[in-house]
Order: C-alpha cells, then sequence, then structure tokens
C-alpha cells in the first residue's frame, strides 16, 4: 500500500506540475512548440537528458551490461561527442535562422522536396518505433517488477502489460496535449529528479550486495573493460565509428532531443544546458550500467533466467517496502520524459512541416496549434499499436538483448537522416538530387550489407551505410566546396570552448583508463 501510494502521489505532481500557469485560450505557435524560445540552460539541460532516458536502459541496457559489461557504457558515454557537435556547429546554425523544426533547416539548405523526405521519415520513424518502444518498456519494466501491484487488473500478464502502456500513454498525451512544450520540460525537470534517485539507490544497493565498489574489479574483472574484441558480435571496439556518426542524428537532428535547444533563450544558454547535459551522461552510465555488472559478481552468470531480468532482480531481491515505490515512479519517470518529448515533437513536426507547408498555408497560430494537438491524438494510437507489436516481438525472443534489436530498427532510417543534416551541414551548396539520392540509398545499402556480410556487427555496418550515402551527396563539393571549419565552430564565449575541451579530455581519458 505504501509503494501505491508514493506512485499515486507521483502522478498527481506531474500532472499538477504540467498544467500549473497553463495558459488558457488561443496560444501562439511559438509559445506552445517552443515555449517562447525563453529556456535557461538548467531546463534544457535537465529536459535533454531525462527525455534521452528511456525504461530500456534500465532494463535493456542493464540486461546488457550483465552480458557485457562496461562496454555498454559505450553507447552513453560517447553521446558526449554528438552533444559537443550540436552544442557548438548545429545548434549555432539553428538558432541563427531560427528554425521551428530540422525540417525547415533542411528545406533552406537541401530544398522542399528533400526536406519533405526528411520530415516524413522522421514522422513515421517517431510515431512508431521511437514513441512504441518508450511505451513497450515503460509498460514491460512495470510490470515486469511490480507484477503484484497489478494483479488486480488480470491474471494474464499481457494483458496488463497492455493496459499499463495504454494507460501511460494516455496520461502523457493529455498533459503534452494541455501545455505543449512548457509542460514538457516542467514535467521533465521534475521526472529527471525522481528517476536519478530512484536508479542511485538501485545502484548503492547492488554495490552494497556485491560488497563495494573494489568488488568490481575483484568477481567481475572481465566485465570492467569498455573495449571488446573486434569480432564481438555486439559491441565490438570498432562500434565507436558507427557510433560517432549515429550520434549526430541523435544529438544534433533529433526533433524530440534538439526541441529544447531551439527553445533556448539565447546560445549560451543553448550551449551551457547541452555541456550539463553531457556531465549527467556520465553519472547515468555510472547508474544503469554497474549495477548489471554487479548483478553478475553477485549471482554468476546462470543467475538470472534472460538479461532483461537483472534489474527487476535487484529490487524484488534488495529494496524494501517503500524504496520499490519509488523506483516504481523512477521507470514510469523515464518512459513518460520520452513519451511527452516524443507527442510534442510529432506535433510540432506535422504542424509546423506538413499542416502549414502543404495543407493550409493561410492557417492561423491557433489551427496550427489545432492541428499539432491532433497529432498527439492521432500518433498516441500509432504508439499504442507499435508497443503492442513490441510487445510481441519481445515475447518471441525473450533471451536476446532486447536493446539491440530495436537499435537495428531504427538505424535503417537513421543512417539516412545523418547523410541528410551532415550534408545540409557541412557543404557549401549541396546539390538536391543528390542529397535525395543519398538519402534513399542507405535502405538498399543497408540490406545488400546484411545479405552479402551478416555477420557484420550493425554499429558497423551503419558507419559503412553513412560514408557511402555521404559520399554521393559529397560529390557535388567538386563544384562548390565544404564550410571551413573555422566558421562552423561557433561557441557562446570563450570559457565555454574551455568546458567542452574538458569534457572532450574526460571522455578520451575515460577510454584509455578503462581499456
Amino acid at each position: 500500500m505504501t509503494d501505491l501510494l508514493i506512485v499515486l502521489a507521483y502522478f498527481i505532481l506531474i500532472f499538477v506540475v504540467a498544467v500549473r500557469g497553463r495558459q488558457t485560450g488561443e496560444v501562439s505557435s511559438e509559445e506552445y512548440f517552443l515555449s517562447n524560445r525563453d529556456l535557461k540552460w538548467y531546463s534544457i539541460a535537465f529536459s535533454t537528458i531525462a527525455t534521452n532516458i528511456q525504461g530500456y536502459q534500465f532494463l535493456g541496457m542493464m540486461g546488457s551490461a550483465f552480458l557485457f559489461g562496461l562496454a555498454q557504457a559505450s553507447l552513453e558515454i560517447n553521446a558526449i561527442q554528438g552533444i559537443l557537435m550540436a552544442a557548438f556547429i548545429f545548434v549555432p546554425m539553428y538558432l541563427r535562422e531560427r528554425v521551428v523544426t530540422i525540417t525547415q533547416f533542411i528545406n533552406k539548405r537541401l530544398g522542399n522536396r528533400v526536406g519533405l523526405v526528411y520530415s516524413v521519415a522522421n514522422l513515421v520513424l517517431f510515431s512508431t518505433i521511437t514513441l512504441g518502444a518508450a511505451l513497450f518498456w515503460g509498460a514491460y519494466a512495470a510490470e515486469l517488477v511490480f507484477a503484484e501491484y497489478f494483479t488486480f487488473i488480470s491474471d494474464d500478464r499481457i494483458t496488463r502489460i497492455v493496459v499499463i502502456l495504454i494507460g501511460l500513454g494516455v496520461f502523457s498525451a493529455i498533459y503534452t496535449y494541455l501545455g505543449g512544450l512548457a509542460a514538457v520540460v516542467k514535467t521533465d525537470i521534475v521526472q529527471f529528479v525522481i528517476l536519478f534517485i530512484g536508479a542511485t539507490i538501485v545502484l548503492l544497493i547492488a554495490v552494497h550486495e556485491l560488497g563495494g565498489w573494489k568488488q568490481l574489479y575483484i568477481k567481475t574483472p572481465q566485465l570492467m573493460h569498455l573495449h571488446l574484441p573486434a569480432d564481438h558480435p555486439k559491441l565490438p571496439w570498432i562500434h565507436v565509428f558507427g557510433l560517432f556518426l549515429l550520434n549526430i542524428n541523435y544529438w544534433c537532428a533529433d526533433q524530440s532531443v534538439i526541441q529544447r535547444s531551439l527553445a533556448a533563450k539565447n546560445l549560451g544558454e543553448a550551449q551551457k544546458g547541452l555541456l550539463v547535459g553531457g556531465v549527467l551522461k556520465y553519472f547515468m552510465a555510472v547508474l544503469i550500467v554497474i549495477p548489471g555488472i554487479a548483478l553478475f559478481g553477485i549471482v554468476g552468470q546462470s543467475g538470472i533466467a534472460e538479461p532483461d531480468m537483472a534489474f527487476p532482480y535487484l529490487v524484488n531481491t534488495y529494496l524494501p517496502v517503500g524504496v520499490k515505490g519509488i523506483v516504481l515512479c523512477a521507470l514510469f519517470a523515464s518512459l513518460m520524459s520520452t513519451v511527452d518529448s516524443t507527442f510534442n515533437s510529432l506535433a510540432t513536426l506535422f504542424s509546423i512541416d506538413i499542416y502549414k507547408m502543404y495543407i493550409k498555408p493561410e492557417a492561423t497560430d491557433y489551427e496550427v496549434v489545432t492541428a499539432g494537438r491532433r497529432t498527439i491524438i492521432f500518433t498516441l494510437l500509432t504508439g499504442i499499436t507499435m508497443g503492442m507489436v513490441l510487445l510481441y516481438v519481445k515475447f518471441e525472443n525473450p533471451e536476446a538483448a532486447f536493446t539491440h534489436t530495436l537499435n537495428e530498427l531504427r538505424y535503417y532510417i537513421n543512417c539516412g537522416i545523418v547523410v541528410l543534416i551532415c550534408s545540409a551541414i557541412f557543404m557549401v551548396a549541396p546539390s538536391k538530387k543528390l542529397a535525395l539520392v543519398g538519402f534513399c540509398s542507405t535502405i538498399p545499402l543497408h540490406l545488400v550489407l546484411i545479405h552479402f556480410f551478416p555477420e557484420m556487427n550493425y554499429f558497423v555496418r551503419a558507419f559503412f551505410v553513412i560514408i557511402i550515402g555521404f559520399g554521393i551527396v559529397s560529390l557535388s563539393t567538386f563544384k562548390t566546396g565544404w564550410y571551413p571549419w573555422r566558421k562552423l565552430y561557433v561557441p557562446a564565449s570563450s570559457r565555454l570552448t574551455y568546458y567542452a575541451v574538458a569534457l572532450l579530455f574526460s571522455l578520451v581519458a575515460l577510454h584509455v583508463i578503462f581499456h
């Protein structure tokens, strides 16, 4: 009962925070989608990282850490590469153009046809895999860890997960529908604090049960390496090359992530927020990966039935009543902070890129916001549907580290997005036709590489796909050339440059120390 009361209080708090101070009546599109471009650095930092953390980190990545060790942290800490590029190369260009969506920037650099393809690709990806995966992981994790609390729903496990999935999706959609980005950012800050507290509790208890931090090297030394052999099937050390390019997609061009920076009060606030977000990624790597390694040291290879059971095992075995409620809130927070951001970005993309651009160019702000709100309702349905599909896929192959399965699905579209955004940023006058060819070539390239090199790691495959696609567009640079690097790098102040260099060197140091 104590745990359930904590969860109930959490939902009440989130709803109150979301609707408190909300303006009634008509709101402008800039107010609804970009919170009047008035976000401070702390809002950008906490909301961005809260959006990034999902249920799959607690289940999928912790389970992967149980199998592969510290190498799983590579996906967290190497995000700093993308964050730094976003802060000092991409975001300055976006803010200079005062775009609401990344598509508007693509339109200016590569033409409306390429921009339309770019927007549709993102709309499809966000409304299916991104939204469905977030809903699936949150509901799956909640039921897996706290099944006894949800038996009143049904005796059937799948039914319980589906009901939780629908309930959390509807709740997140309601407050996003009402408050727009302002509500999303305010709730994300609260949710980040809650998920940070919950994850810290699990970390400390896991390390305590192991016998202390030193035991990580005594009992699990084979798992304390960032770099695995080049022929490792899931996380070979050479995956960092593909990961570097894919981080450009997520941290520099993903509307749900970059939208906070677009809403920054100024460039300095955006860059400070992203730099703080980079530091927070270090903490999240520790909170997500170390408990999985510690559990391996506690129970051994055969101690749990499947890797995704690592997090549930720690919670159900070692956490007392009351504390479990906090951890359940953390799981819900990881879900809702991603889902609400995705809803808001889907509303922004459709209403600005499609509705205002093609369906009704003369639309008023009220009509644009209304179109965005209707998008939230529609994509709630697509997200729930995809969540159910992923639930079926998961139960068909429960032994797999499912986070890698989802990554492979995303990268079919993400690789093409990297090709387009890099062409728009780094080339002086990229060919619009070649840009479209480069983007469209990425999916068949994936299929060809899978056919001829089925054992190739999917990160490595993504690297080759992006390089080939980008190489196609680069043919246009023989006449027009590249932007000079000195013009690409735009810091708001020299102090921020020092912080950026320090953050970059810290990343290099970690790779050397934990090699």
